[in-house]
């Protein structure tokens, strides 16, 4: 049981229809679509979250905005 009471995980589900009745809003990809256009950027972008990870990124964060 996640959340540690029975329902309480489905409380907080996303409920996307105010967004698209008032402000026009439709998700143009799945959420299951997103997610492995999102995975496979991560794949091919190692030289970015490597960088984040050992440090070198805040480093350069640094060098350039003190």
């Amino acid at each position: 049981m996640c959340g540690g009471r029975p329902g309480h995980d489905r409380r907080y589900a996303i409920d996307c229809s105010k967004a698209e009745r008032e402000l026009g809003y439709k998700a143009e990809v799945t959420l299951e679509r997103g997610l492995q256009d999102t995975f496979a950027w991560y794949l091919d972008q190692q030289w970015w979250w490597r960088g984040v990870m050992d440090g070198s990124y805040q480093r350069w964060i640094e060098t350039h905005y003190r």
